[in-house]
């Protein structure tokens, strides 16, 4: 038994990271505002952009702030009882796994951008600014949200290589890797030119008071 009690804590924490994760903000907001499931709506994503594209401001930034706190909770509690990096690491890839893939919500999540930022500003918080201004760069010029989602994925991993370990850096691989797959329709629609850009809303995306419930 002395196995499952050394293991005990480290897969308590990669479960608890993935249902930490799992917590879908952005669709438990607009369905308690608005009766509505966000996933019927625009890009179909729970994530910050979708929310405030058929919200607003206030809702996508709340919604932006509570996915990449579940994401840097995972770590902090992974790290606060007792585990090694590599447990660490591995609980905020689960993290990001959960919003991706929530058990909540039959595995349809979100792309993972901000519960990743939250991961990684707890995992290698250098490598995330650099990758927050590279992200903001590439968002003003091209006024592309996920143009700049995707090349932040591609930058993390190599400022992570200049500042951290092969733990962070196994991490920052893994989760670039999820968020370019869930980007895969974002990046056809970029080379097709049908991507719409930051501020685009269009008269179908408002969601108005009273609006019944889509699911």
């Amino acid at each position: 038994m002395e196995w499952l009690e050394s293991w005990f804590p480290a897969v308590s924490a990669l479960a608890g990271a993935y249902l930490i994760g799992s917590v879908p903000f952005g669709y438990l907001l607009v369905n308690w505002i608005r009766g509505v499931d966000i996933r019927s709506r625009g890009s179909g994503n729970i994530g910050a952009t979708n929310v405030m594209r058929h919200l607003g401001t206030t809702a996508g930034i709340a919604t932006l702030v509570l996915d990449a706190g579940k994401g840097a909770l995972a770590v902090w509690l992974a790290g606060w009882i007792g585990l090694d990096r590599n447990w660490v690491a591995a609980s905020g890839i689960l993290a990001v796994a959960g919003h991706s893939y929530p058990v909540y919500l039959r595995f349809r999540g979100g792309k993972g951008v901000a519960t990743g930022c939250g991961v990684f500003l707890m995992l290698a918080p250098m490598a995330t600014l650099a990758t927050a201004v590279l992200f903001l760069l590439t968002v003003i010029v091209s006024r592309f949200v996920s143009l700049g989602s995707v090349v932040a994925a591609l930058g993390l991993p190599i400022f992570i290589i200049w500042w951290y370990g092969p733990a962070e850096f196994s991490a920052a691989l893994l989760v670039s890797a999820m968020v370019l797959l869930r980007h895969r329709k974002n990046l056809h629609n970029l080379w097709s030119k049908k991507e719409r850009h930051i501020g685009a809303v269009e008269e179908e995306d408002i969601l108005n008071p009273g609006e019944e419930s889509t699911k």
